[in-house]
């Protein structure tokens, strides 16, 4: 073990190399990753002690996921770290901290965050330098990133369960939304039929008025939609008030993205983090036949002021 991670409390070590390694997995992934396969990537990669595999009573969590969790709050006020819909992201100056060790830069990190809460007149309790006690100490702290962590698992679950759907589910579920958005969809592709669009949408029964939707969706939950398959929306639409839109249960290519924005016809377009936050928006005004579809339950926790 590295020198410096032997002279930290148990529960700083912890911290130190988990938080390393999730930089280092960020990194090597490109610069992000949903927070549920760095923890899984993390578990498979680091050799942990009996007492950092405990569930903690406090928190009911795995001890050194918890730990994680708590100083991820500090590397994201610090700046290295972003986490949005459940994907964490590594910022250009966290892959420059990566260089200064698994010590430093959790203490760079910390360092950071306390100039943060002080110029935010935030009042961050300062952690203890000898055990776990921090998590009991700083409640503030530990309330958002037991919140955060919540929130990720609940955000895998659903993308989980959308994995489990066949291509005309998915697609069924792109229409239930689209209703529940005012929109009526006179056309749903039937099944057996490849290629062309997948759903028409209008504001109207007749389709009268403007915006027409044109919509192709994709069940690829495990790869991007490239720019070709763009473009081929494009071309269907051919009338004015015609608007395309693109819906995925995995993610766009960057030129895919790029070529919508650039697009002379009104491209928009929905990966599944978007599809979610949809679905969770309109939920309430989905008919109970399509919330089966994806079912939600709300629960409400303390929320954090900062």
């Amino acid at each position: 073990m590295d020198k410096e991670l032997e002279k930290l409390a148990p529960s700083k070590r912890s911290a130190a190399k988990t938080i390393f390694a999730a930089f280092n997995i960020l990194k090597e992934s490109g610069g992000q990753l949903p927070g549920k396969q760095v923890f899984e990537k993390i578990r498979n990669s680091i050799q942990f002690t009996d007492w950092e595999k405990e569930v903690y009573e406090k928190t009911g969590y795995v001890r050194w996921e918890s730990i994680l969790s708590f100083y991820t709050i500090d590397c994201i006020k610090a700046g290295f770290l972003r986490k949005n819909k459940g994907i964490w992201y590594l910022t250009e100056e966290g892959e420059k901290a990566i260089s200064l060790g698994p010590v430093k830069l959790l203490e760079t990190a910390g360092d950071l965050y306390r100039n943060w809460a002080v110029d935010n007149n935030v009042n961050k309790i300062k952690k203890s330098k000898t055990e776990i006690e921090e998590l009991e100490e700083n409640k503030p702290q530990t309330q958002k990133a037991n919140l955060d962590y919540l929130m990720e698992l609940a955000l895998s679950g659903i993308k989980d369960f959308i994995r489990t759907k066949n291509p005309y589910e998915f697609q069924d579920m792109v229409a239930a939304l689209l209703r529940a958005m005012n929109y009526h969809t006179p056309f749903i592709s039937p099944k057996g039929k490849d290629g062309g669009l997948d759903i028409i949408a209008y504001n109207d029964p007749l389709g009268a008025t403007s915006p027409r939707l044109k919509v192709q969706v994709k069940h690829r939950p495990d790869s991007s939609i490239p720019v070709d398959d763009i473009r081929s929306l494009t071309g269907l639409l051919n009338k004015d008030g015609d608007i395309g839109l693109f819906v995925t249960s995995g993610t766009f290519t960057s030129e895919a993205e790029r070529s919508a924005r650039e697009s002379h016809r009104h491209i928009k377009l929905l990966d599944i983090d978007n599809f979610i936050s949809l679905w969770q928006q309109f939920y309430s005004k989905l008919t109970d036949e399509d919330k089966n579809m994806l079912p939600l339950h709300s629960i409400y926790f303390l929320g954090s002021n900062e």
